[in-house]
């Protein structure tokens, strides 16, 4: 699941888990989706912190994950989870990287229609336009501080993995804050992006697995 974790992370780089909260349908949805396509066109690069929870519906106890997350345009990511132990994923175009101990694997999108769809969410978030993708029916909500967007897949696909995905967005820079993952099943993932640096000098060296 962690692969899956990453991709979504990759696509917004970008609310807590209750259905509460203020939140009501976006007064101006065409003067949201424009603003957050510009935000996303002058985002060059992000780094920061990154806190995961997740829920299992058979546990009563969340299991937390922490690390760093790096961005790029067009396409690099890389996600380092540090504690409770490592666990490393790098995208770099289609090329995506996962690191276990001493087990690296590499995989290509191009040819698997799977990830060619979490590829072209990825793409369609960096742009700005992720509320246009047919794979989802897309709602945007607000309340004082924040949008929240939320995507229900229509893919059968990606409904193997995701009931919805939620997306927290800051009204004061359009940067995803929050992302949660419902499953089908019932379990759900929160990643919390903490001490975003937008735009700072990020070498091609974070984005190489050695």
């Amino acid at each position: 699941m962690r692969r899956w974790m990453f991709l979504l992370c990759c696509c917004c780089v970008m609310q807590a888990y209750a259905q509460t909260g203020g939140f009501k349908p976006v007064a101006n949805l065409e003067a949201f989706k424009q603003q957050f396509a510009k935000a996303a066109q002058n985002t060059q690069s992000i780094q920061a912190d990154f806190v995961q929870e997740k829920h299992l519906s058979m546990l009563s106890d969340k299991i937390v994950s922490k690390g760093k997350f790096w961005f790029r345009k067009e396409n690099k990511v890389r996600m380092e989870y540090q504690q409770p132990s490592y666990y490393l994923m790098i995208m770099n175009g289609k090329n995506i990287i996962t690191r276990d101990g001493q087990r690296q694997n590499r995989v290509n999108t191009a040819g698997n229609k799977l990830f060619e769809q979490i590829n072209r969410i990825t793409v369609d978030c960096v742009r700005g336009n992720v509320l246009n993708n047919p794979d989802f029916k897309a709602a945007v909500l607000e309340n004082a501080q924040h949008y929240r967007l939320d995507l229900t897949p229509v893919s059968k696909a990606l409904q193997q993995y995701f009931k919805t995905i939620q997306l927290l967005v800051d009204k004061q820079d359009y940067s995803v804050s929050r992302i949660i993952m419902l499953e089908p099943g019932g379990d759900h993932t929160t990643i919390s992006f903490l001490h975003k640096q937008m735009n700072v000098d990020i070498p091609d060296a974070v984005f190489t697995a050695k």
